[in-house]
């Protein structure tokens, strides 16, 4: 890479924090285009319960990976991660800035992180998903502390432990062992949002019934008649999983709200855990009025 090409900028912080608003501001600045990090916002279709970001909001900045996968998919960290560089290569040959922003710290990690990807298994993942589906998750997971104890104490759903096995049979190495250092793949600064917490509790939750009043539960019905359960990542979403118990009769928008709540509550506080753990990000007020001057500064 040329020493005159520019440090990726990675807008980070968990979710309701304000990282899109500010990725448009540093644009604005900077003379740079934005490249979607949020795995969620992937979806076509998927707008309310994603807060994604409307035209009027991009105040004429170019945004990237927005939309580019069908309900029905599967969301891909390796596939994202050839995207987003390919992209980020073509921003900075045109002399613009590229400006990465999203909650989703793994796909952050592999767009910014000298990160290797194990490949895939069609026939090997098949018969573990046969096998967790008739005698449950625990033999498994059993396998995988035998083999890889660092993932078994980490991973917690059927798909991961899945997805951790299937490594360790297509490659004798444990999953754990394709975690990446934290070695840069090209120059990049991070600005992390800091929260206070309290007023992020009340910030989701007024969102969440924000989306409910614009028609996420007609959202997700139109989604739901595309395929939306049929999709492995779309369909666990936050506000989708829940308001698919409403379409099928199980539950009641106002409990499904809530239930949203507790869920955007939860992830924000793996978002933090996860961020804080990188010393690398510079961490900023997230409701300092100088807030884009001061991630402007970090960025020069």
């Amino acid at each position: 890479m040329a020493a005159s090409t520019p440090p990726v900028i990675a807008v980070v912080g968990p979710t309701g924090s304000g990282k899109t608003d500010l990725a448009v501001s540093l644009a604005l600045a900077l003379d740079g285009e934005v490249v979607n990090a949020d795995a969620m916002q992937f979806y076509r279709g998927m707008d309310i319960g994603t807060a994604k970001i409307t035209e009027a909001e991009r105040r004429g900045v170019p945004h990237h990976l927005l939309d580019i996968l069908d309900v029905t998919e599967e969301a891909s960290v390796s596939d994202f991660q050839q995207r987003a560089r390919a992209v980020i290569a073509d921003i900075h040959a045109r002399g613009k800035r590229a400006i990465l922003a999203g909650g989703s710290g793994l796909y952050v990690r592999a767009a910014l992180d000298v990160l290797e990807f194990p490949g895939t298994n069609p026939e090997i993942r098949k018969r573990l998903e046969q096998e967790e589906a008739a005698a449950g998750l625990a033999p498994l997971r059993a396998r995988l502390e035998r083999v890889d104890p660092v993932s078994a104490g980490r991973l917690g759903d059927a798909r991961r432990v899945i997805r951790a096995l299937e490594v360790y049979e297509l490659t004798g190495r444990p999953f754990s062992s394709f975690m990446p250092s934290r070695e840069y793949f090209q120059p990049a600064v991070q600005i992390g949002l800091e929260v206070d917490r309290e007023q992020l509790r009340e910030r989701l939750a007024t969102r969440v019934h924000t989306m409910v009043a614009q028609g996420l539960l007609a959202e997700v019905r139109r989604l739901d008649a595309l395929g939306l359960r049929r999709g492995k990542t779309a369909s666990r979403a936050l506000g989708y999983a829940q308001f698919l118990k409403v379409v099928d009769g199980e539950s009641d928008p106002a409990q499904a709200a809530e239930e949203t709540i507790v869920a955007t509550r939860q992830f924000a506080r793996r978002q933090l855990t996860w961020f804080r753990a990188d010393p690398r990000i510079n961490w900023l007020e997230w409701q300092d009025p100088q807030l884009p001057a001061r991630a402007a500064a970090l960025c020069s």
